[in-house]
């Protein structure tokens, strides 16, 4: 085999190729990724990947768009350093602290954050994100890398949800190695939280759907679909050709179910609704088509619902779409955005400065330590000028996506499995905390970095080799 240049520069990506995925199937393993510890080692093994993260995909639309990050993270080290600071340029130091050194008679060093140094802590893993990102953009630059790692994804996903199932059947009250102390009438995986659990199950669902419409899509021998053939076609393709791929799909399917998570199941559905549709939207009629397949997807869910779904159904039945609680937990981190606007009460802080601003209306009992929503907790903690940046990079994020959902016609699966999965997680982070779980954060916000990068055509170079 001659050796060519492209070669050489290319064995520099397989570390970081192997590290990425590594950590995009690991993650989800260690309860969610939760503890401090699994958090530092995942960001330790992602910055090591970034060293040897290969650059020479990358074009101008990538570079803007790293550059976009880039100022995510300026705006990070500013609200860190004034929040982290003795002495913060331009936040204002909290009271809490001059009332404490009044209470106890004693001066105290003041600081913008209401716990001290907090933020330090809190920042593993947004950081996790931002890296994962950052490396989803570089690596899936190239189409052979994203689409493995799509595949990645996918496997991981099943091989999570198979364990779920199997570990509720035979011992429902453990999680691996420790005893499962809440939801034990539920599904929850390595995760600790079933909705979490819900929203990863029904993503990796939303993928393995996507990857079996390609395939059988890719076998049909009519560049458009005939529907009256349709399933005379269907029949000719060889059953172990998509019949692993439909079980993997099934798994994930019900796992997601057996979670009894009412957000995570509802938007799994309609992501994967809205998927299908977009996927067949050039072969279908060009007037009804479209709402004849949201119908009829919406039929099949509904089926889905009430013969895999049961415990969701009567959660709708007896709790409605959002508990009150959760209502009132919202109003409630309201009020402390309205007294902290410009710099939050600080990273990771939220379960200290709930309980003062905690509504009569919510039970007496347990402790909130999250808002149940991820923006209104991350305004809380951050303030609002970094909560509108946060949220601007997010729309720029979809509309880019969406471009390459509309704009590609090879490759297209790639940005709609980003732009289904990360309005699924945004959707449901707005009714729960499932971007603040690690385990589920870090392999999508690696998607989505991939989805980015092939929104845009690839361009065409030789390679003899591939991983």
């Amino acid at each position: 085999m001659r050796l060519r240049l492209p070669n050489i520069s290319w064995s520099w990506s397989l570390p970081a190729t192997f590290i990425l995925f590594f950590v995009v199937a690991g993650a989800p393993f260690p309860f969610g990724s939760t503890n401090d510890l699994a958090i530092a080692f995942w960001c330790l093994c992602l910055g090591a990947a970034l060293i040897f993260a290969p650059t020479r995909d990358l074009r101008k639309p990538h570079m803007w768009m790293i550059a976009g990050i880039g100022v995510i993270v300026a705006a990070y080290a500013l609200v860190l350093h004034e929040q982290l600071s003795d002495q913060p340029w331009v936040a204002p130091f909290q009271p809490i602290w001059q009332q404490a050194a009044d209470l106890l008679g004693m001066p105290i060093a003041p600081s913008a954050s209401i716990v001290k140094n907090e933020a330090f802590f809190a920042l593993g893993a947004p950081l996790a994100n931002i890296l994962a990102i950052l490396l989803g953009i570089t690596i899936g630059a190239d189409r052979e890398r994203a689409r493995r790692m799509l595949w990645v994804i996918a496997i991981s996903g099943a091989a999570y949800a198979l364990y779920g199932v199997l570990s509720f059947l035979i011992e429902p009250t453990m999680i691996l190695w420790r005893d499962k102390t809440a939801y034990l009438g539920s599904v929850t995986g390595t995760f600790i939280n079933r909705n979490t659990a819900a929203a990863y199950f029904g993503s990796c669902a939303v993928i393995w759907m996507l990857l079996i419409l390609e395939d059988v899509r890719r076998r049909l021998p009519e560049r458009h679909i005939r529907w009256r053939r349709l399933w005379r076609d269907v029949g000719e393709i060889p059953p172990r050709d998509v019949l692993p791929q439909l079980a993997a799909l099934l798994v994930c399917l019900m796992a997601m179910f057996m979670t009894g998570s009412r957000a995570g199941v509802g938007l799994s559905l309609l992501a994967m609704i809205v998927s299908f549709t977009l996927v067949l939207r050039k072969d279908l009629p060009p007037r009804t088509g479209i709402w004849i397949s949201l119908g009829a997807g919406l039929a099949v869910a509904l089926g889905l619902l009430q013969l895999l779904g049961g415990r969701v159904s009567s959660r709708f039945d007896s709790q409605g779409l959002v508990d009150e609680g959760r209502v009132e937990a919202w109003k409630s981190t309201l009020r402390i955005i309205a007294d902290n606007p410009w710099f939050g009460t600080g990273m990771g802080t939220f379960q200290w400065a709930f309980p003062p601003y905690r509504s009569p209306s919510i039970s007496i009992r347990g402790i909130w330590d999250a808002a149940h929503s991820t923006p209104l907790e991350f305004a809380s903690e951050v303030g609002i000028p970094m909560a509108l940046l946060v949220a601007l990079a997010w729309a720029i994020m979809l509309m880019i996506l969406a471009r390459g959902v509309f704009g590609r016609r090879r490759d297209a699966i790639i940005p709609l499995a980003a732009a289904a999965t990360a309005t699924l997680s945004l959707l449901h982070s707005c009714l729960d905390f499932t971007l603040q779980v690690p385990g589920y954060s870090i392999p999508f916000f690696a998607l989505f970095g991939a989805g980015l990068a092939q929104s845009f055509r690839t361009r065409e170079v030789h390679k003899s080799v591939y991983i």
